[in-house]
């Protein structure tokens, strides 16, 4: 497995900046429960502690995300932001995840460059800030990495709630993505207040 790496980190800070911040989202295309996004800032005395552990969370199991989860809440500036599906009724998904992200950089107090997962233009919700976006990001920088992470696990924890209200959707197992069980559901069940009814698949 390759993992990401401090270059993109270390070219930033060459020119001067020092709180380099990595933000990402999780749930973006689920069909029901918030768009979550995490931003993180590592100190640099604490990045030798994130090498060749940290990457994509996608890339890593539930048990070495929860592992990293910790790790990283406890050694890292941390930000993180759900949105609910009815402001993304409300607003659409895209400006919900860009609330998100401003959010969750806004709580860390300071920063002075924003590393952004994706296409996501942060640049009129966050003034006289340099930023960059990096297509998949959480593949090159640990900052993003450590933020997608945070982003994912504070997510499925939030599934995993909602799925004990609602069990027949598998929120368990399908984290609200629009798989063939959770569809089915809503086909037999109808929705709930938790799902995103502008989603075509979930609106009726």
């Amino acid at each position: 497995m390759s993992f990401p790496d401090y270059s993109v980190e270390d070219e930033v800070s060459s020119l001067g900046y020092k709180y380099v911040v990595g933000t990402d989202e999780a749930g973006r295309g689920s069909g029901s429960g918030p768009v979550v996004a995490a931003a993180v800032n590592i100190p640099k005395e604490h990045r030798p502690l994130f090498i060749n552990k940290v990457n994509d969370s996608k890339k890593l199991s539930p048990k070495k995300r929860e592992e990293l989860f910790d790790l990283i809440m406890q050694n890292c500036m941390v930000g993180v932001q759900d949105i609910s599906p009815e402001i993304i009724d409300k607003i659409n998904i895209l400006e919900a995840t860009k609330l998100a992200m401003r959010s969750s950089i806004e709580q860390l107090g300071y920063f002075d460059y924003i590393l952004i997962d994706g296409t996501v233009d942060l640049s009129k919700y966050i003034k006289d800030c340099p930023m960059q976006k990096i297509i998949r990001g959480d593949s090159k920088s640990v900052s993003i990495a450590a933020a997608s992470i945070i982003a994912k696990v504070t997510r499925d924890r939030i599934m995993l709630r909602l799925h004990e209200e609602w069990p027949i959707y598998s929120w368990d197992k399908n984290k609200g993505y629009l798989t063939k069980d959770h569809i089915d559901a809503i086909n037999t069940y109808g929705i709930t207040k938790y799902h995103r009814q502008s989603f075509k698949k979930v609106g009726r």
